[in-house]
């Protein structure tokens, strides 16, 4: 999912969406000694910076499923998220409705180096399930986010290179290229617009094995929380080679909950409520 903007969940952003994404003090002109590599990692860091410190969050979500025809269907599920410091953030994603999936619960941990742990309960079967690394290239419970765009997106995930300046919706934007680091990614490269105002994500692009454009997620009605965190109270994600899509509603967000390593164990998949 980018913390929103760091993950496409509330995760150091499902958003973390989530969310997803890269921030900047200056344009690229102001650092024309860098690299293009350099100064699209020089973005990607001061956006890790600049939305770390919110140590935990909660939030309700309404996800909207679209088949190419414009046939809906809803879900309402809760998340949590827990910073780590030194490593990937924690998230748990708990499905209540529609009822023949309630209590599905997902958990994920992101981590800076090596392979995520993601982990899916599914009360039908009564077990949980390992989502293997070879996998999180697959759908996210039949909508159009796939197991890795719901993984906090640290910075160490990518490479990057800044492509150029350019304006979205009014807004003036960096665009900066990521490219996967994991083999079992199911994108060639990410494009990425990042508001140079706000210092927030406008629009993701993902790019297939095949490097054809697959998917844009774009993000919509924006708040701050604590004067310093953004979120992005909507999010639509559009497969460009199915003409379906997949719409995220956030609302309730709290942070600094209390919530700790305790309440993102696997045990606690089973018995959420």
């Amino acid at each position: 999912m980018l913390k929103n903007a760091k993950s496409l969940f509330p995760v150091k952003g499902m958003i973390s969406i989530i969310l997803l994404v890269f921030l900047s003090t200056a344009s690229f002109g102001t650092y024309a000694s860098a690299t293009p590599e350099e100064e699209g990692l020089r973005i990607a860091r001061e956006i890790d910076r600049r939305d770390s410190g919110f140590v935990d969050n909660t939030a309700s979500m309404k996800m909207i499923l679209r088949n190419r025809h414009g046939q809906e269907s809803k879900r309402t599920i809760r998340t949590r998220t827990l910073e780590v410091t030194g490593d990937g953030d924690k998230s748990l994603i708990i499905f209540d409705t529609p009822r023949d999936i309630k209590g599905t619960a997902f958990l994920s941990y992101t981590h800076v180096k090596g392979q995520d742990d993601q982990w899916i309960y599914l009360p039908a079967l009564k077990r949980v399930k390992r989502i293997a690394s070879n996998n999180k290239s697959g759908p996210f419970m039949g909508s159009e986010f796939a197991y890795e765009d719901i993984s906090s997106q640290e910075v160490e995930k990518y490479t990057y290179k800044y492509l150029k300046d350019d304006t979205l919706n009014g807004a003036a934007c960096f665009v900066v290229e990521r490219i996967p680091a994991d083999k079992n990614s199911g994108y060639t490269k990410q494009i990425v617009w990042i508001d140079k105002a706000k210092y927030i994500p406008e629009k993701l692009e993902y790019y297939d094995r095949k490097g054809s454009l697959l998917k844009t997620l774009t993000f919509h009605d924006y708040k701050q929380y604590l004067d310093k965190f953004w979120r992005s109270d909507r999010m639509e994600m559009i497969n460009h080679q199915t003409g379906k899509s997949t719409t995220l509603l956030y609302s309730e967000y709290k942070f600094k909950t209390g919530l700790t390593e305790k309440d993102f164990k696997q045990n606690v998949l089973k018995s959420v409520r």
